[in-house]
């Protein structure tokens, strides 16, 4: 055999062993291992898995950090990455030998894990309802398809609602909206109104807008005149809309299997909001932070929560030196959308509430 070949056969076995790390494309570009990637002392030999479950929770019976499940799984990338791979009834096994999780049937079978073939990013039906979620779908739906997040400007060149039936102030479900714009060939929209601005905590600069949604309209009939406005029908309606709202394309809610995993660069954010406007959060709340795909972060990103240390004066000394006391961590946080300069994260584990302007921090 010649020496290029021995040579390519030993990089595709070593590439083959590499453990898995995120969405990392090679093993050399994978994140270190973080030290606290292992097993709990009172780990259980097996969990039969149950509807509810999340394979976020499946890990942290076994895991000291659930979010290292990526790299103990005796499972090929392909199948750890697949959205449909895991189901009531199989059973988890821990094989303390090795240090892996592996997925069985009680009969002993590999658990007849079918193969899905599927676009990335778009999905129109279902493919099954008792597939295991990485982590609580119900949740974070609502966060999927919409922007909520805009950034400055970013609604002004946006279709507009100009008019409305009969002169409504505002419209309800089944009314006539007319609206001017380019429709770009798009039938079924969401209706935003710009809402707060969101300060970064650590420069006070604006870095984007919470966008409100309003509802939906589909178009009912598309001018004929340069100077006409297409008709439009509102499907829904979720607050009252009206006269200078604007529209954007529905997309389709995006099929993810969030895969966790530490940021590729070191990450020192901090919340920036919590969603519905309250003062804190607490397990399974959405927050968002000030930092997004233009600091390397991306879906799947796990962060760590933590409260910044108190100033508190030292009175051991003469002079009562003010010192800072150690930021306390307290939670976790999982990033599943990902704006310019800010992302969602759900608060997975928490031991306090979580306030705007925590820190969110790379795992150490």
């Amino acid at each position: 055999m010649k020496n290029s070949s021995i040579a390519a056969l030993f990089l595709a076995l070593a590439a083959l062993a590499a453990p898995l790390a995120g969405f990392a494309q090679t093993a050399s570009a994978a994140p270190a291992k973080p030290a606290g990637c292992a097993f709990r002392d009172n780990a259980p030999d097996q969990h039969v898995v149950v509807r509810g479950d999340t394979l976020w929770d499946i890990s942290g019976t076994f895991l000291k950090h659930p979010w290292c499940w990526p790299q103990v799984w005796d499972m090929n990338r392909e199948q750890i990455h697949n959205p449909h791979w895991i189901y009531p009834g199989q059973i988890v096994y821990f094989d303390r030998a090795t240090g892996r999780l592996r997925l069985g049937t009680p009969d002993g079978d590999d658990g007849g894990i079918p193969t899905v073939k599927l676009s990335p990013h778009v999905r129109s039906t279902p493919l099954s309802a008792d597939a295991i979620p990485s982590i609580p779908q119900s949740v974070i739906e609502p966060f999927l398809s919409r922007p909520l997040i805009v950034e400055e400007d970013e609604l002004n060149t946006t279709p507009r609602i100009v008019a409305t039936q009969e002169n409504h102030v505002y419209l309800s479900t089944g009314d006539k909206a007319y609206v001017r714009g380019d429709l770009k060939g798009h039938e079924l929209f969401d209706v935003f109104r710009p809402g707060k601005p969101l300060h970064d905590p650590a420069t006070g600069k604006v870095i984007g807008y919470e966008a409100a949604y309003l509802g939906t309209l589909k178009l009912a009939q598309a001018s004929t005149a340069p100077d006409e406005p297409d008709t439009f029908t509102v499907v829904s309606s979720k607050e009252e809309m009206g006269v200078g709202d604007r529209l954007l394309p529905q997309e389709p809610t995006p099929l993810i299997n969030y895969v966790p995993h530490v940021p590729e660069k070191p990450v020192d954010g901090q919340i920036v909001a919590i969603y519905g406007g309250v003062t804190q959060a607490g397990q399974n709340a959405i927050v968002s932070v000030n930092r997004g795909s233009a600091d390397g972060v991306d879906v799947g990103t796990v962060l760590e929560l933590y409260r910044l240390g108190r100033m508190v004066q030292d009175p051991t000394v003469k002079d009562k030196e003010i010192i800072k006391l150690p930021d306390e961590k307290y939670g976790t946080l999982f990033v599943f959308r990902v704006f310019k300069h800010i992302s969602y994260g759900l608060i997975m584990e928490v031991r306090d509430s979580a306030e705007v302007g925590d820190i969110a921090r790379s795992p150490q």
